[in-house]
């Protein structure tokens, strides 16, 4: 069953760290995978995926609406609201949508019941398939201030994944923000992306300590090495005791592949044997928690 397979969270501190690349070739590599694309305001795994669409669905939240011909100005309502979405002004009570956070508390205390909820489109989620690998993505629609809502969506697994036991890849959305939490909540593992640079150290650091507080089984792999040349990344993860489960090199043509929105492991075999050992490692991990 879904509930019984492992869910791997990828995470990087900041975009264009190989978070995305990472995510896709392992869900690619593991074959009867799940990849599920929670970067819902920038989600691109389709498009090295390219999956076959074989569902969409729309993603809603409840919203206040106003009976004025019920509401006799009490403001229980406007009271209660610490987001301020709700406004009593010239003997009528205006709902603001865009800071409501659909908690449904004024609906439940106004005494003249003249609350309802409707339901609002935020997102869209999308399934299909690529071979083997089952591709969910999952876009926020513009203008909405939460990404959570969608992200939930995206992680509460389908029909489509009871004829499944590969394991469940979680590309998070970069750095360490509640729709990261909101990804990574119910991982088994994290895996946590890192650049050779100073920059990147900052930024890992930032992951590093969010995993730690939600006491997460994690490890690093570093990517864009480089023979000969120094890795403040890897530096930080020998100080820190933090296990390094892989390292990607840079390489052009790998780069070259990315760039193209082609999923590298499926075209260079030796991109391929690095990531069925990667996968190899994180299986081997995750059987400790």
């Amino acid at each position: 069953m879904a509930e019984n397979r492992k869910k791997i969270a990828v995470l990087s501190g900041k975009g264009g760290t190989g978070k995305t690349l990472v995510s896709v070739n392992l869900a690619a590599t593991a074959g009867n995978s799940t990849y599920i694309d929670c970067d819902v305001e920038e989600p691109n795994g389709h498009l090295f995926f390219k999956p076959e669409i074989c569902r969409e669905y729309s993603v809603t939240v409840p919203i206040p609406v106003v009976d004025q011909e019920s509401c006799d100005g009490c403001r229980i309502c406007s009271d209660f609201c610490r987001f301020n979405a709700l406004a009593y002004v010239k003997d009528k009570l205006l709902v603001f949508e865009e800071v409501c956070h659909s908690c449904g508390g004024c609906v439940l205390l106004c005494p003249q019941k003249a609350l309802k909820e409707k339901e609002k489109p935020v997102g869209t989620v999308k399934e299909g398939f690529s071979g083997s690998v089952l591709v969910r993505s999952g876009i926020l629609n513009v203008g909405e201030a939460s990404g959570v809502p969608v992200i939930q969506r995206l992680l509460e697994l389908p029909e489509l994944e009871e004829s499944r036991d590969g394991p469940i890849f979680i590309d998070c959305p970069p750095g360490s923000a509640c729709i990261v939490m909101e990804s990574i909540k119910d991982a088994d593992f994290c895996l946590l992306v890192a650049e050779p640079t100073m920059f990147g150290v900052h930024n890992l650091n930032m992951v590093w300590e969010l995993v730690r507080v939600f006491k997460k089984p994690f490890g690093v792999v570093l990517n864009k090495c480089m023979r000969q040349e120094q890795n403040p990344a890897e530096t930080f993860c020998l100080e820190k005791k933090i296990p390094v489960l892989g390292r990607i090199p840079f390489d052009p043509e790998w780069g070259r592949l990315n760039a193209e929105g082609r999923i590298v492991a499926r075209e260079k075999e030796e991109c391929q044997r690095l990531f069925a050992s990667l996968l190899e490692t994180l299986m081997r991990e995750g059987e400790t928690v």
